[in-house]
């Protein structure tokens, strides 16, 4: 096939294997409802190649993510809605509208006013348009986010609006009110608020982190290599004595556990 690297390449393939006479039994049976896991599949995928810094992987995961939104749009058009072609227009029409610092007379002295200029363009289109004026400025954060991802962007849209704390020493207090909070709680052995309150220090810990500029989410996954590594490496050293974790009580375990700390990296 001529010329595989071209968009439009990828568009006929698809257009192949969804053909109702000599498509793809399998891809015929695909619907919006089932690529949705796939979709968040391949998300998850490209997320895992930048994290181990693989650009030959990344190349990989990326083309099975475009794939995926090439199939999407297939879909669409079978519904006589829009084609792909239709996607790759309106996201850069959308990028060259909200950047008139770049393509236009406007100015931007940094980031942070870009972000503005960005909200502020938004609203525009949509009142342009026609669209209802969004009830809240969180509503454009989709459901469906990780919580841990949602709480960041929570804080993050109202940040820009100036609901915010202080710094980030005015979070730690928070985080430190929310534990007294949910030590209450346990004390007072009462599962519900045990489960609202842990939920407050969650949330509470979280914007600490946004606003002490640490990405959650890359904060969160190195602790959990860290908790691996030194896990791992304590049931090698078990097992080098012939014995498992499950042989071994609490202090010992406790023991060895120290012992794997001071001898393992931090990351």
């Amino acid at each position: 096939m001529d010329q595989v690297d071209k968009f439009e390449t990828l568009v006929s393939i698809m257009d192949r294997l969804r053909d109702p006479e000599s498509g793809c039994p399998w891809d015929l049976e695909q619907s919006f409802e089932s690529l949705r896991s796939y979709l968040l599949e391949e998300c998850y995928e490209v997320a895992d190649a930048l994290d181990q810094g693989d650009l030959g992987e990344l190349r990989e995961e990326l083309g099975d993510l475009l794939f995926q939104i090439v199939f999407l749009s297939r879909l669409a058009k079978e519904q006589g809605a829009f084609e792909a072609p239709d996607v790759v227009r309106g996201i850069a029409e959308k990028m060259i509208r909200r950047h008139p610092h770049i393509f236009g007379d406007e100015t931007a002295e940094d980031a942070d006013e870009v972000l503005r200029n960005w909200e502020e363009i938004k609203r525009k289109e949509k009142e342009a348009a026609g669209k209802p004026a969004r009830d809240s400025i969180l509503a454009g954060i989709p459901a469906s986010l990780p919580s841990l991802m949602r709480a960041q962007r929570l804080g993050v849209k109202t940040a820009r609006v100036g609901f915010d704390w202080p710094d980030a020493a005015a979070v730690l207090r928070k985080v430190d009110e929310e534990m007294g909070e949910l030590r209450e709680a346990m004390d007072q052995r009462d599962a519900d608020a045990v489960e609202e309150e842990l939920g407050d220090l969650l949330f509470a810990t979280i914007q600490l982190a946004r606003r002490s500029e640490i990405d959650p989410e890359r904060a969160l996954q190195r602790a959990n290599r860290k908790f691996e590594q030194r896990f791992r490496a304590l049931e090698r050293s078990l097992a080098d004595e012939g014995r498992q974790v499950q042989d071994c009580d609490l202090d010992a375990l406790e023991e060895r556990w120290q012992a794997v700390k001071r001898t393992t990296p931090r990351r």
